[in-house]
């Protein structure tokens, strides 16, 4: 058997007689007490099996092959198991290649090709058979420049350094590097909108005169008017998506299917598409499952995935045929475009919805400010949307805008401190309140109540001048100079020594309320 043994700094030891009774001791160090009664456990199963020279059970062989090196190290010392043989330092290639057999059938074609050929240029530029733990920072950093070197683009080097960057940390989690050497190695990635290009309504529309037959009129029209991605949500879409009652489309996404939530995503069926579906629908044979034929389905479906479609090749001639020079990223674009158009319209959350992006993404990859932006502000043709937005907003800023000291009058007080605006009461007074403890039983007819303090010790030194100060400052024509609480401005106060209100202004020191009536 064995036993814990904790020293007075609190470092525990496994104690043990072997069977050669041999007082035997495994040092752990500062661990807890339940990390030491799990290698206690194990001990005795290792004591156990030498004792009755039996092999291992299962999970106890396992939990030895999994053996950090330092302990494996130490249970070895004292006879427990058979020294470690050092491991082989493992190689770029073979690590690589097993990586990537490790991951298919759980990520798409597209995924796995894209990290092949990051596989290929890191093999090429450090050779097969490069221990990882050779990599260095500096070759690391070299195989950036070698990438600039090939003039690839900015955004390709970006996303290989990125991959070489997982790659190693892979191996990090593996034990097989003390470091990642990728990990400060980085590059800018570029200006998206430099390979997109906005397609106008009118150009599409003459390349859609163009295609060879219904099913590309349909393909062009679904991607620059209704923003599918071709060919994966162009041609995964089923009859059954088509809603033609409520004029909506269910656009399944492989691209996010993955992703909870984004599998599919509800779209409106656009004027512009409706024509092109319809006529689809009446050239489709009988029992059709999916809107684009199923030829070519079956051509676009290979071990590259999508890729195999091959659309892009025609979609150029089909361009040129309409005269017009081929853009960038054909179809990429036509999606984009689309994204713009709708952003002009419609609330961009609201439209990265219905794209199946995010806003963030959107602004990036997607949305352009075109020609036609520019040419509706300089003529000033805004929306009367716009237009009643402005002038709502104009309206709010004057309201919220102080009072000018151009329009106010030349005895008009100063309100120091907050004001608080009352709801109209129906019949009666609104109660005063005083500045010291609320006095009952006074109130003063109004319909808006205005509730202000009033710094008085520049205007009177003693309790006449103060209420002479009052009465000019705040009578106005038409009110009876007696009573100035009747209609009109009017103002009461409270005495601080307790007597009754009265009109007018008694002196309270520096400080009195003021409650005007309008």
């Amino acid at each position: 058997m064995a036993s814990i043994s904790t020293d007075s700094k609190g470092r525990r030891r496994i104690l043990f007689v072997n069977p050669a009774s041999e007082r035997k001791a495994i040092h752990l160090g500062k661990v807890s007490q339940r990390a030491a009664e799990g290698v206690k456990y194990r001990v005795e199963q290792l004591l156990e099996c030498l004792n009755l020279k039996r092999p291992m059970e299962a999970d106890l062989a396992q939990w030895e092959t999994d053996l950090k090196p330092r302990m494996a190290k130490k249970l070895a010392r004292v006879g427990l198991i058979p020294k470690p043989e050092a491991k082989e330092g493992a190689t770029l290639g073979p690590f690589l290649q097993a990586w990537l057999a490790a991951r298919k059938g759980d990520y798409k074609p597209a995924s796995l090709i894209a990290w092949g050929q990051v596989i290929d240029a890191l093999t090429a530029f450090l050779g097969a058979d490069c221990p990882l733990v050779d990599v260095t920072p500096a070759k690391a950093e070299a195989f950036r420049q070698s990438m600039l070197t090939a003039e690839l683009r900015a955004t390709t080097i970006h996303k290989r350094l990125q991959h070489a960057r997982m790659f190693f940390a892979h191996a990090l989690r593996q034990s097989l590097v003390k470091a990642n050497p990728f990990e400060f190695v980085r590059h800018r990635p570029g200006d998206a909108s430099e390979r997109r290009a906005y397609v106008s309504a009118a150009d599409v529309m003459r390349a859609i005169e163009r295609a060879p037959n219904g099913t590309w009129k349909l393909l062009i029209a679904l991607s620059r008017f209704a923003g599918l991605r071709v060919p994966s949500e162009a041609l995964s879409l089923r009859w059954q998506d088509v809603d033609w009652e409520r004029q909506r489309l269910t656009v399944p996404s492989p691209k996010t299917q993955h992703l909870a939530g984004r599998g599919y995503r509800v779209i409106p069926l656009f004027p512009t598409v409706k024509p092109f579906l319809e006529a689809a629908w009446d050239a489709a044979p009988e029992g059709s499952e999916y809107v684009i034929p199923e030829e070519y389905r079956r051509r676009a479906q290979g071990p590259a995935g999508w890729a195999n479609a091959n659309l892009r090749t025609t979609l150029e001639k089909v361009v040129r045929r309409a005269g017009l020079e081929p853009w960038p990223r054909l179809w990429h674009s036509m999606r984009a475009s689309c994204e713009t158009d709708l952003a002009r319209q419609f609330p961009l959350a609201v439209v990265a919805k219905w794209l199946g992006n995010t806003q963030a993404v959107a602004m990036r990859h997607y949305v352009d400010v075109t020609d036609a932006d520019f040419e509706r502000a300089i003529s000033g043709d805004v929306t009367e949307e716009a237009a009643q937005k402005a002038a709502q907003h104009t309206h709010a800023m004057e309201r919220s805008d102080p009072q000018s000291a151009k329009s106010a009058h030349k005895n008009s007080p100063v309100l120091r401190g907050s004001a608080l605006m009352c709801d109209t009461p129906p019949t009666g007074g609104v109660e005063a309140a005083g500045i010291e403890p609320a006095s009952r039983g006074i109130s003063v007819a109004a319909s808006t109540c205005v509730v202000g303090y009033l710094d008085l010790a520049d205007a009177a030194s003693n309790r006449q001048d103060a209420a002479a100060a009052s009465r000019e400052r705040f009578l106005i024509p038409g009110v009876p100079r007696d009573d100035p609480g009747r209609s009109g401005i009017g103002v009461r106060f409270l005495d601080h020594s307790g007597g009754s209100p009265q009109p007018g202004l008694p002196y309270l020191g520096s400080h009195a309320e003021l409650r005007l009536g309008i």
